[in-house]
């Protein structure tokens, strides 16, 4: 399963690289996934769970739920940026902009997957693992990656500036 994972993560990448036209802006939208560890591990923790298969598969599962937030910003920022916004300006309005889309697909998430992270149903207590692993996920992640993104978006735009600098100079 950490093949998989692994698997699912170049996939996501390569999907991103070829939406966004770009190797630099899918890292910026991929840094919500390390994010969404913290949580699924620390809602493992806190419900007495183990990493397991079912738990896997929940990690999995949030490598493709976590993503959508953050490419809900990032899309909205460089549609603004090539209406001809400042990258600052860009970034300012995205994010009050793109919120309550984002809250209401992650609340929408956390509360589908929450009967099962509750183990409601016939044998629910074994998929368990996977509710509480995605819904931990999704709940950090979206709490951290409305301030993180727009953060490393800047971050990453500025150093993608520098390398184009460095390859005019370069190439001279």
């Amino acid at each position: 399963l950490i093949i998989a994972l692994a698997q699912a993560i170049i996939i996501i990448y390569m999907v991103l690289a070829m939406q966004f036209n770009s190797f630099l802006h899918p890292m910026t939208i991929m840094i919500a996934l390390p994010l969404s560890t913290v949580g699924a591990f620390g809602a493992l923790y806190l419900t007495g769970d183990t990493i397991s298969i079912i738990s896997m598969i929940g990690m999995i599962t949030l490598t493709a739920l976590v993503v959508k937030n953050s490419i809900l910003l990032v899309d909205y920022t460089n549609t603004l940026r090539e209406r001809g916004m400042e990258r600052s300006q860009a970034v300012l309005h995205a994010s009050p902009v793109r919120l309550r889309p984002i809250l209401m697909t992650a609340v929408t998430t956390i509360l589908g997957v929450l009967p099962v992270a509750l183990g409601y149903s016939a044998g629910g207590e074994a998929r368990a693992g996977m509710g509480r692993a995605t819904f931990g996920g999704m709940f950090a992640s979206t709490l951290l990656t409305l301030f993180i993104v727009p953060v490393a978006y800047t971050l990453l735009d500025d150093l993608q500036g520098k390398i184009k600098n460095l390859l005019k100079k370069w190439g001279k």
